[in-house]
């Protein structure tokens, strides 16, 4: 049986405006009006003051079991209905679809008492006891059209996808004019997968009330499924017609950045921005989308937008205007925005370590390290996570063996971190004590068994020295199952095929990692396998091109002059 949730999940649906519960705080006073019977028995006055003393001390239960007796006993619906929601308050799904079921027949004009047993039997499987219940609240005029929006959310746990549509057709049948209805039932088809009668309910939905965003909504997610330019040409036909559609206009410029088409999703967040009088929020996304698309003048104006108009994560906003100003070239400006995340925020380590990459360029890495090396207060994870960065810090300005030595140390404190055990990997590879590396991301396979980046690291190392090529090539499959159309592990796999003798394999997995990134070290070796292939003057292109890019990555510059490009 699916769990039932305290308070109004178990006895408050949706069907209808009634306020919510608050079931302990009612058990903890008594009754204002006593309960109608025609004489107050010793055993009747025993059993109240009981449920009464109990509900005040917290055992809700006992308090539902003795209100339910004396419901069924006096045949009061007040009982039944306490007894019903303490039950739910107590989290006894049984003994609450027992008394909101008497609840009913004591009270049947009660809409309350219908919604319970409604959302009672549901949450037991009862769906064909249950359609009494909610047929009854959907002759209600002032709340069907609500009804019909929440019957989906009332029938969501229900594991016949397909029994629900049913179930919702047959309570929609008598009001083929209803909009809502009609919506429900379109809802549950598309749950159901039946796009046919989805398609022809929300046809019938914006005949009766055109314009209708959730429904437009619906029918967008519908053809997203379809093809992405469809709900795109969708949206953009519907906001034409509807240009005040402001709920479909978030759902468009979603799509569209979904869909990596950032310069068209940008000007129709602006439009929501400038309907929403300076929404933080979309603020916030427009200086997201401006900085993806290089517009920094923008990304900062929005950002700052954002803050001033009460953004509920400014330290967020601080970093990307701090990597709106790198990106500017202006890293005293990136400071002073990183420095504003404070020390108990939960971004002040990413601020430290964007502010450490930065002084390191400006200034040096050991000033860099020093800086991280005060940060306080740090969690065992954290603690790694700075490890690393200042390893890499001393990587990349080749200071290799003080990088090994670095993170040596902090594996032999932190043993049980298969992420600093990989890095140490990575630093044993560039001191060239391969035999260290390979022990180690074996360690580190063993450990985390969905490690990707270990398994393509080592198989990469075997292909690279063309070595144990057979099992090079199991374990850069692996890698790729793992963590499918990575371009790294694409390039890997391409290398192996080449070291192998596929060569139209090769090249067919590195043109698909350089169209994905045109990284260095790809370039190098599609250029290479293009150049076995008698294509040289296509090799010559692509180095070329890499070349002016990054002219001083030593792989690309050492493969390049190999071949006397």
């Amino acid at each position: 049986m699916p769990p039932i949730k305290k308070i109004a999940l178990a006895l408050l649906i949706s069907f209808a405006t009634a306020g919510s519960f608050n079931a302990q705080a009612e058990l903890a006073e008594p009754m204002t009006k006593a309960p109608s019977i025609s004489s107050a028995t010793p055993e009747f006055v025993y059993k109240y003051l009981l449920g009464e003393i109990a509900g005040q001390r917290g055992d809700i239960t006992l308090a539902s079991q003795l209100f339910l007796d004396l419901a069924k006993q006096t045949r009061d619906a007040r009982l039944a209905e306490r007894a019903a929601k303490a039950a739910a308050y107590a989290n006894q799904p049984g003994l609450a679809l027992q008394a909101a079921t008497l609840w009913v027949e004591l009270d049947p004009t009660s809409l309350e008492a219908q919604q319970a047993s409604s959302q009672l039997l549901v949450a037991s499987g009862n769906i064909n006891q249950a359609k009494p219940h909610i047929q009854q609240l959907l002759k209600r005029p002032e709340t069907r059209a609500n009804g019909f929006l929440y019957l989906n959310t009332l029938l969501a746990n229900q594991k016949d996808k397909n029994e629900v549509l049913t179930s919702i057709q047959e309570f929609a049948a008598p009001y083929p004019t209803l909009p809502e209805a009609r919506l429900a039932v379109a809802l549950a088809a598309i749950i159901a997968d039946n796009t046919a009668v989805a398609k022809a309910e929300l046809l019938a939905a914006d005949k009766l009330r055109p314009g209708w965003e959730i429904a437009a909504q619906l029918k967008g997610q519908i053809l997203f499924k379809e093809a992405p330019s469809k709900a795109i040409s969708f949206y953009q036909s519907f906001l034409k017609q509807y240009p005040n559609a402001n709920e479909v206009r978030m759902t468009y410029a979603k799509t569209l950045v979904n869909q990596k088409r950032h310069a068209e999703a940008k000007p129709e967040f602006v439009k929501l921005v400038n309907e929403s009088n300076g929404s933080p929020e979309i603020s916030a996304v427009v200086g997201l989308l401006s900085l993806e698309s290089n517009d920094y003048s923008d990304a900062d104006k929005y950002f700052e937008q954002a803050i001033a108009n009460g953004f509920k994560e400014p330290e967020q906003l601080y970093i990307y205007l701090g990597r709106s100003s790198e990106r500017q070239k202006n890293d005293a400006k990136a400071l002073t925005w990183y420095d504003k995340v404070q020390a108990n925020s939960e971004r002040y380590l990413e601020s430290r370590l964007s502010a450490a990459n930065v002084i390191a360029r400006t200034q040096n890495v050991d000033a860099a390290i020093s800086m991280l090396d005060n940060v306080d207060e740090l969690t065992p994870e954290q603690q790694t996570v700075i490890i690393q960065t200042q390893a890499s810090m001393l990587g990349q300005a080749k200071r290799n063996q003080e990088s090994f030595d670095l993170i040596e140390t902090a594996v032999k404190n932190l043993p049980n971190s298969p992420e600093l055990i990989y890095d140490y990997a990575m630093a044993a590879e560039r001191l060239s004590k391969l035999d260290v590396m390979e022990t180690e991301l074996r360690k580190v396979i063993r450990m985390k068994p969905d490690f990707a980046a270990a398994y393509n690291a080592l198989g990469y190392s075997f292909a690279d020295r063309s070595i144990n090529l057979d099992e090079a090539k199991t374990l850069i499959e692996t890698a790729l199952k793992l963590q499918p159309n990575d371009h790294y592990m694409l390039d890997s796999l391409g290398w192996v095929h080449y070291r192998l003798g596929n060569l139209d394999l090769a090249v067919e997995n590195l043109r698909k990692a350089y169209d994905m990134q045109a990284d260095p070290e790809i370039a190098a070796h599609l250029g290479e396998v293009l150049w076995k292939q008698g294509q040289q003057e296509e090799a010559k292109k692509i180095w070329g091109l890499a070349l002016k890019e990054f002219p001083a990555n030593d792989l690309l510059v050492a493969t390049a002059k190999k071949f006397n490009s």
